[in-house]
């Protein structure tokens, strides 16, 4: 296996793991942002007031995108899986 292959097999890892994590951690900084601005304006520093939020949120879209996740990443193996005699080159 070359460099290259070696590269390219890690880029496109690399690029699924970041597609697959982002609705999860962009819906995560989203309700972080706007539990900030809601805790700036009241003055209220209450700590699991910015955990509990977000947890729910980042479990109900893992829930919601899981199938999707899932697809991608075993695409990503089957991929890999069947292109194993070409890098053994």
């Amino acid at each position: 296996m070359s460099l290259d292959v070696a590269n390219s097999i890690l880029n496109t890892a690399i690029q699924v793991i970041l597609f697959a994590s982002l609705p999860s951690v962009g819906m995560g900084l989203v309700v972080g942002l706007i539990i900030a601005i809601f805790q700036a304006i009241t003055q209220i520093q209450e700590q699991t007031l910015t955990f509990v939020p977000k947890m729910v949120v980042v479990m109900m879209v893992l829930g919601a995108t899981f199938p999707w996740m899932f697809r991608i990443i075993v695409e990503l193996t089957f991929n890999l899986w069947n292109n194993i005699p070409a890098y053994s080159r």
